[in-house]
């Protein structure tokens, strides 16, 4: 059976052992917001696989040295990037499902004259032809 790397299962005196650093590193850390582990009751730090895999790259870094603020910037772009990328997933799988419900997802649209967007049918053209301005067709 495989650890949940997402549990809270380390007291700091095992993280700190399993990430090679001093245990009042860690709480510095958690201090930055660099690491932010669990809180039992009673306050006490519990670290998780995944917590440990961040100290060694927070370690990593400071000792190519880029500083902690650094450090602290690098880990929240790294963490918008993995968002993001999950969106676009999202995004495509919506996408692949709409144009796998609508049959053919080549459709044509023409901007009207008060700005609107209009949807047409295959070789058809918009009426009056006069209000079409800009026609649209989406790549093949």
């Amino acid at each position: 059976m495989a650890i949940d790397p997402f549990a809270p299962i380390f007291v700091i005196s095992v993280a700190a052992e399993l990430a090679e650093m001093h245990p009042q590193t860690l709480r510095q850390y958690d201090r930055l917001g660099l690491v932010s582990p669990s809180r039992q009751p009673g306050k006490q730090r519990r670290y998780s696989q995944r917590d440990v895999e961040m100290l060694r790259e927070v370690q990593r870094l400071s000792k190519d040295g880029v500083s902690l603020e650094g450090i602290r910037r690098i880990l929240e772009l790294e963490h918008q990037v993995a968002a993001l990328q999950a969106r676009v997933a999202e995004l495509q799988a919506d996408l692949a499902e709409a144009q796998r419900v609508s049959g053919d997802p080549r459709r044509v649209f023409a901007a009207g004259i008060a700005g609107d967007v209009v949807s047409l049918a295959r070789g058809q053209r918009p009426q009056p032809r006069s209000q079409a301005l800009v026609v649209w067709r989406p790549p093949r």
